[in-house]
């Protein structure tokens, strides 16, 4: 079996000993490993592949018993096992297009089990990919309340963003930690409210990028996961910086929900370590 180990513990040592000794038991073998200690919270975070006879029970238990002095926390997960997402639009189809084109080319491993949004116009998109859509109550409250019977029947790991036009609750966020995914724009200056990329342009701005990040009761202020720039000129209108801005948005969206789905996002803190 081919399984995928995180962990997050207080720095300490001897964790690579133990964690090495721990795949040893379940005679295993490491055939990836990727740590940090961040100096800031003083947590030591790994990601680590393994190679194993044992099926995945028997290995958790082993590993467990070997890493459970560390005080850490702990997932084990076989690495076909692909996460699912349920996908939030609204009527900007380009992030989702690509979230969609991308896991049937096989390049992002995640499984969407439905789509939902709060206006019709992309259920024909949603739909010629073999995915139900559904569209959510137009009040806000009712609709995280549908959102969650969806997450629940359809045994969610994590939610996405794609140009989800509505703000979610702080209940609604607290209720998933570091399990929503969300895509917005960058400016400097940063630029709030209606039409941002023509206020970028009435300003003359020469960098324009998006933010992926983990959604949290601060509107727009979660850990970062992925950004990416692009650089423009006087002569680029508010038509050529929207389009620009569409591709960035995609791309950046796309990375974060391949790096949560092959577990390579751990927060310490307000920040995240990316491998």
């Amino acid at each position: 079996m081919d399984a995928i180990l995180t962990l997050t513990c207080k720095d300490q040592p001897g964790i690579v000993h133990s964690m090495t000794s721990a795949v040893l038991a379940a005679d295993g073998n490491i055939i990836e490993n990727q740590q940090f200690t961040d100096p800031t919270t003083g947590l030591f975070v790994m990601r680590t592949r393994i190679e194993s006879e044992q099926d995945l029970a028997k290995l958790s238990n082993i590993l467990r018993q070997g890493l459970d002095h560390l005080n850490p926390i702990l997932s084990l997960r076989e690495h076909q096992t692909k996460k699912r997402a349920v996908v939030l639009v609204t009527k900007e189809s380009h992030c989702l297009r690509d979230l969609l084109y991308l896991q049937e080319l096989g390049e992002l491993p995640i499984s969407i089990p439905i789509v939902l949004s709060n206006h019709e116009e992309l259920r024909g998109l949603v739909e010629s990919h073999g995915i139900p859509f559904a569209v959510l109550s137009p009040d806000k409250r009712t609709a995280e309340v549908e959102i969650n019977k969806m997450i629940l029947e359809h045994d969610i790991d994590f939610v996405v963003l794609a140009r989800y036009m509505q703000i979610l609750s702080e209940e609604f966020c607290a209720k998933y930690p570091a399990q929503i995914i969300n895509i917005h724009h960058s400016f400097l200056p940063g630029f709030k409210g209606g039409k941002p990329y023509h206020q970028a342009h009435a300003r003359g701005v020469k960098v324009i990028g998006a933010t992926a990040h983990f959604v949290t009761g601060d509107l727009d202020e979660g850990p970062i996961i992925e950004q990416d720039v692009a650089h423009v000129s006087h002569a680029a209108t508010p038509e050529d910086l929207i389009s620009i801005g569409r591709d960035i948005e995609r791309r950046v969206l796309s990375k974060a929900v391949k790096l949560y789905a092959e577990d390579r996002i751990f927060l310490t803190g307000n920040r995240t370590i990316i491998f």
